[in-house]
């Protein structure tokens, strides 16, 4: 609920600190006073468009705080989460403090816990700390868009069950639709997934065989390149024509002479037996390496085969030769599940059709519950319009289905109409009822939701206009009504009024600064000052005892 409302440089208000409280708190003054000052003030902390207008004259800027006392579980602090907004950045627990600064030129500035947000964050708050409601009002009750919420909040509906089987029915729905489209494309290309599944699997390429076989093939062509030359290395040395049979005889006959002049035959002798033993050693080397070289060229040509065949499958494909067997595995794949597909697109529209089906029995179950409520509501408004002088007048809630506009809130259509006389046709709030006929349906459609659905603090703003009487009390005993469940501020002239309330406050005028301007100014009322003050509504410029006495009787009979 609001609990302060500090107002400084705002019209003709300098600075003001309105203390609240629970219950029915009603304002009283004369006209001109400055009610409709206060009103557009919370207006502006709420998030309403700024207006260089409201800033009081000589003044930079204007500013208004309004400070709210808020239970863990409301809705605000789920908007102050969304906003990414600190919950006790100012002020103690379940404190939310919204301010706003209206510049002179125009420019407005907003703080939620001196936290700086845009309008919109404000406005949402503002729309669920506050319900505005007067005369003019195009907000709230008024939006058809909310008469559902506000209907199920009556009935105290279960629209929670409903959304759970709707998600749960358009998640089936679209895997089935995710499906069915999987198997359209699948079926589209089955003849070339067919080929090229098998095409794959006959060729079945292996991760890394390019590399393998294209190293093996250039180590076989080099082999291939230098073989010839080593053979005929080869056969120069062991060959027919090799030297070393020669040499060898050559060495034996000078070692026979050796004996007769060593010295002359002995170092020749040496030489000649190492360059034998020089030519054994490149024909051990020759005959190593021709056989390293050896190959079959049937093995080159499978080689180049293959790897002419891997490469091909790529181009084919578009696709690296390493990722053909990849893609080996998701033709494979793609074709198991076109061949499984009809299975599980089986298996899939079986359950959307569950999910369906529990959908519209709950959705049923809904409309079915929702026209139980509207008649209930009808009926409770209905009780409450003959005392506020609307008796020819009804309040109707039709529910419109429409299984063919499915939701996550059902299938219904609410909508709040009124029929102002009998044999006229009903009609929207906004269309067919006068503006003191509006704010008196909107008072019995709140005291008839009492706090279901509703912000934890209502304003009306002179609700009461162009009534008296029995009317005005009437009024003042639902707006009491509605005091016990949420916090009412109630602009009113009606003495009835503002004899049923829980608090009183005076809005009142006076001259400041010599008199050269005026300032409104907010007083509480204690008992005797209250009753003075009703006595002045009651009787106009001059009180008199039998206004004194009247009053008297208005606050004992609210008591």
């Amino acid at each position: 609920m609001l609990a302060t409302l500090a107002i400084r440089d705002i019209v003709l208000v300098d600075r003001l600190e309105i203390q609240a409280a629970p219950g029915l708190t009603v304002l009283t003054g004369e006209t001109g006073a400055g009610k409709s000052i206060l009103l557009d003030a919370l207006a502006l902390a709420l998030g309403s468009r700024g207006d260089a207008a409201l800033v009081r004259a000589g003044a930079a800027q204007g500013q208004v705080t309004a400070a709210f006392e808020v239970p863990p579980d409301h809705p605000a602090w789920q908007i102050l989460a969304d906003s990414g907004i600190a919950a006790d950045e100012d002020g103690g627990d379940g404190a939310l403090i919204l301010r706003r600064i209206q510049l002179a030129d125009g420019r407005t500035r907003a703080f939620v816990n001196d936290q700086p947000v845009g309008a919109q964050v404000l406005r949402a708050l503002g729309r669920a700390l506050v319900e505005i409601h007067g005369q003019h009002d195009e907000r709230a009750l008024v939006d058809p868009a909310v008469h559902r919420a506000l209907l199920d909040a009556f009935g105290g509906l279960d629209v929670a069950q409903v959304s759970v089987r709707w998600q749960a029915w358009r998640g089936a729905a679209e895997r089935l639709d995710a499906e069915r489209a999987a198997a359209a494309r699948a079926r589209a290309d089955i003849d070339f997934l067919r080929h090229a599944a098998d095409e794959l699997a006959l060729l079945a390429p292996e991760l890394g065989e390019e590399e393998r076989l294209a190293e093996r093939r250039q180590a076989m062509i080099n082999a291939e390149k230098v073989a010839g030359d080593l053979g005929e290395a080869h056969a120069a040395i062991a060959g027919s024509s090799s030297p070393v049979p020669g040499l060898a005889a050559a060495i034996r006959r000078l070692e026979r002479r050796a004996a007769q002049v060593p010295e002359l035959v002995a170092p020749a002798v040496a030489a000649l037996d190492a360059a034998l033993n020089a030519l054994a050693e490149g024909r051990d080397h020759l005959e190593r390496a021709l056989r390293t070289a050896a190959f079959d060229p049937r093995e080159l040509e499978r080689a180049e085969e293959r790897l002419f065949a891997l490469r091909a499958a790529g181009r084919k494909f578009n696709v690296a030769v390493d990722a053909l067997p990849a893609l080996a595995e998701r033709f494979a794949a793609d074709l198991a599940a076109i061949d499984a597909g009809e299975g599980r697109l089986a298996a899939l529209a079986a359950e959307a059709e569950a999910a369906e089906a529990a959908y519209r029995a709950a959705a049923a179950r809904l409309s079915a519950a929702r026209v139980k409520a509207a008649r209930a509501l009808e009926r409770a408004i209905a009780a409450e319009l003959p005392d506020l002088k609307l008796e020819r007048a009804r309040f109707l809630v039709p529910v419109e289905s429409d299984p063919a506009a499915p939701g996550p809130d059902g299938i219904d259509r609410v909508r709040f109409e009124v029929q102002t006389n009998p044999g006229t046709r009903p009609g929207p709030l906004m269309k067919i009822a006068s503006g003191g006929e509006l704010a008196r349906f909107l008072l019995a459609l709140k005291v008839a939701l009492a706090d279901r659905g509703s912000a934890p603090t209502l304003v009306f703003d002179e609700v009461d206009t162009g009534v008296g009487g029995a009317v005005a009390d009437a009024i003042g005993a639902r707006l009491a009504r509605l005091g016990a469940k949420v916090q009412v501020l109630a602009v009113t002239h009606a003495p009835q009024v503002a004899a049923r309330a829980a608090n009183h406050l005076l809005i009142v005028k006076e001259g400041i600064g010599g008199e050269e301007r005026v300032a409104t100014r907010v007083s509480p009322l204690g008992k005797a000052a209250r009753r003075e003050e009703i006595a002045r509504m009651l009787a106009g410029a001059e009180i008199t005892a039998e206004a004194r006495a009247a009053a008297r009787r208005l606050l004992q009979g609210a008591a």
